[in-house]
């Protein structure tokens, strides 16, 4: 069993869209932008894989980092076939602009550890 996990060729991330959010009494007080946003994961590999979690990191403009990691996505486990995409929507808050980019891990068919990478995208707070 090897501990490292490598990118599946075709198993691929991207950001669909990116909505903005300003205040509203569920957003704290120092963080009152919200991004929504939407990804798909497809599977253009010739492996069935099942992805266990996530890691996102949000770069700050001062230069301060949130790492935010764990198991499933949005609650789930998606198991994607060869073909298969799965799309979910989440978000991230935030007191000033930043930058994020995250990565999904699991396992294919063979029990082999991959990852996909998601590039980065900007969170833009529009002038007032």
């Amino acid at each position: 069993m090897s501990c490292t996990s490598s990118e599946l060729p075709g198993l691929t991330a991207r950001l669909d869209k990116l909505h903005y959010h300003h205040g509203g009494a569920s957003l704290p007080a120092d963080k009152p932008h919200a991004f929504v946003y939407f990804v798909t994961i497809q599977n253009g590999s010739d492996r069935t894989v099942t992805l266990l979690g996530r890691k996102w990191v949000v770069v700050h403009g001062d230069g301060t980092r949130l790492v935010i990691e764990g198991d499933k996505i949005v609650g789930e486990t998606p198991r994607l076939a060869p073909g298969e995409e799965f799309s979910y929507n989440s978000y991230h808050v935030t007191g000033q602009n930043a930058c994020a980019h995250g990565s999904f891990h699991g396992v294919d068919e063979l029990g082999h550890k991959v990852h996909v990478m998601l590039p980065p995208f900007d969170l833009v707070i529009p002038p007032p």
